[in-house]
């Protein structure tokens, strides 16, 4: 809808954008609008290069069916069901560069946006998993959208000749295109929240702590991300040259131009496993996975000096994010003294102190607890905290964080407070059946509806005012809000385990 027109039931679902007409759909309180481009199709030598203007359209495209998503390979995690979350892999077509938007079916001008962007380890994810239904944002007076973006060689591999972080500049291409054309959605250019989990949250951190998209956004959600989770020059320079090796060609980017996508994503598959530690860093992210942000200064490094300052940030992480690592592949139960040493060997610089350290902050934790919390703040806890403590120290703009505590009872009861599992409260779609059971991400019985609502409610609220509703993060206090069935605002909680990160 142009702005200052109102709907009726019998309103046309056709919307025009600066690049031509989409036909959408009513879904109950929502207005859908899927596979919308946002850039123009990455093609051959294309999917090197900063993404482009997409060409204009006559006619009315339609936008009522999902459309392609980046190529990747089918993701699946041992023996949890993680295809809302991953969706079912590739489904092919060039022109993925796209956004799907979801509008409050009643109309209205200025509402509240939220751009959101998926995790799925650089490599997998898409607008098309049933998990980003952003209809619940619609139905409460917020303007959704999700987007694809590149992934894997084509999104994040440093090839020499090629612009580094890709996929970054997708989510910024993006932002951009928000900017020229939320308003026909009944949303507000200047009251955009940027929020991503894992994979997703990182590329917001590294988005906040980019010049080039300063203005185009007002607030950013980290959710499971990490500010210290790029990986230097030289690190990417060894996944390079195997993903060279693997596929036969010289490491620059005349030589990528020529491979089908096709090949890239059987040779991305092939990249895990690379030692990625040097003399002066560790993997940031512990070997699961070869695609990252590339930066020789980290997105909190970058926000320490400045950059994102005035735009309000909330982060935080679940409290047993690395059980999802170890759980359903049959790695948790099975932990020993040695797990936990090879841990904290590959993510700090003096593994026999962080050991000491957790093992005195928790003197009941079993080896595989040890494992996975060393594992969780390797991954997301000490990032995030990094990034939280570097955006409070500039105090122009808000600071909050959360952990979200709740207990998924799937896989026996062993799968707890892991990663993602956040997700589906944040969408309200806890009582979806997908999600439900003994191997689905929430776990057999009832899941608490006011915790969904709750959760929800509370980052609509801090899209629309900056402040979710506790007191902010500073480098003193660091107060957090601890997310369960009750919520408990702690200060600094777990000191000497952040400490021995920083």
């Amino acid at each position: 809808m142009r702005k200052g027109t109102t709907m009726n039931h019998h309103a046309d679902l056709v919307v025009t954008t600066a690049q031509g007409a989409v036909r959408g759909l009513r879904r109950g309180a929502a207005r859908t609008f899927m596979n919308i481009p946002y850039a123009a199709p990455p093609r051959g030598a294309g999917r090197f290069a900063p993404p482009q203007p997409h060409e204009p359209w006559n006619g009315v495209r339609d936008a009522t069916a999902p459309g392609p998503n980046a190529p990747q390979s089918e993701r699946k995690l041992g023996s949890v069901d993680m295809s809302p979350y991953f969706g079912a892999g590739w489904s092919r077509g060039e022109d993925y560069l796209t956004a799907n938007v979801f509008a409050p079916a009643a109309g209205g001008d200025a509402l509240p946006v939220m751009v959101f962007v998926h995790g799925g380890g650089f490599v997998a994810g898409s607008t098309r998993s049933t998990m980003y239904d952003g209809s619940a944002f619609a139905r409460d007076g917020v303007v959704l959208v999700t987007l694809n973006y590149r992934l894997g060689i084509a999104g994040f591999l440093d090839i020499p000749g090629a612009p580094a972080n890709r996929g970054l500049l997708d989510v910024v291409a993006a932002l951009r295109w928000v900017g020229e054309n939320i308003a026909v959605f009944g949303g507000d250019p200047g009251n955009v929240t940027l929020f991503g989990q894992s994979a997703g949250a990182t590329i917001v951190g590294g988005v906040l702590a980019t010049p080039e998209a300063a203005g185009l956004f007002r607030r950013a959600i980290v959710q499971s991300g990490n500010g210290l989770g790029a990986f230097t020059t030289e690190q990417a320079a060894r996944v390079t040259k195997a993903a060279a090796a693997a596929l036969g060609v010289e490491p620059h980017v005349a030589a990528f131009a020529g491979v089908s996508d096709e090949r890239l994503v059987e040779a991305a598959s092939r990249l895990a496993g690379i030692d990625l530690r040097t003399e002066t860093h560790a993997d940031p992210l512990i070997g699961l996975s070869p695609f990252s942000l590339v930066l020789d200064t980290q997105p909190a490094e970058c926000v320490a000096a400045g950059l994102g300052a005035g735009v309000d940030l909330l982060v935080g992480t679940n409290t047993e994010e690395g059980n999802l690592y170890l759980v359903p592949v049959g790695k948790y139960a099975t932990s020993t003294a040695a797990d936990v040493q090879e841990a904290a060997a590959r993510s700090h610089p003096d593994p026999a102190y962080l050991i000491e350290t957790y093992r005195r902050s928790r003197p009941e934790a079993s080896f595989a607890e040890l494992r996975s919390a060393i594992m969780a703040d390797a991954l997301f806890g000490a990032g995030s905290r990094a990034l939280a403590g570097a955006h409070a120290a500039h105090p122009g703009s808000g600071t909050y964080a959360y952990e979200f505590a709740w207990r998924s009872q799937a896989l026996d009861g062993e799968l707890g407070a892991t990663h993602a599992v956040e997700l589906p409260f944040v969408f309200d779609l806890a009582d979806r059946p997908e999600l439900n059971g003994p191997n689905a991400l929430l776990g057999p019985g009832q899941t608490p509806a006011d915790l969904a609502t709750r959760v929800h409610e509370t980052w609509i609220r801090f899209a629309r005012t900056g402040n979710p509703g506790w007191d902010p993060y500073d480098t003193e206090r660091r107060a957090t809000m601890r997310i369960d069935t009750e919520w408990t605002q702690v200060d600094d909680p777990r000191a000497r385990e952040r400490q021995a990160w920083s």
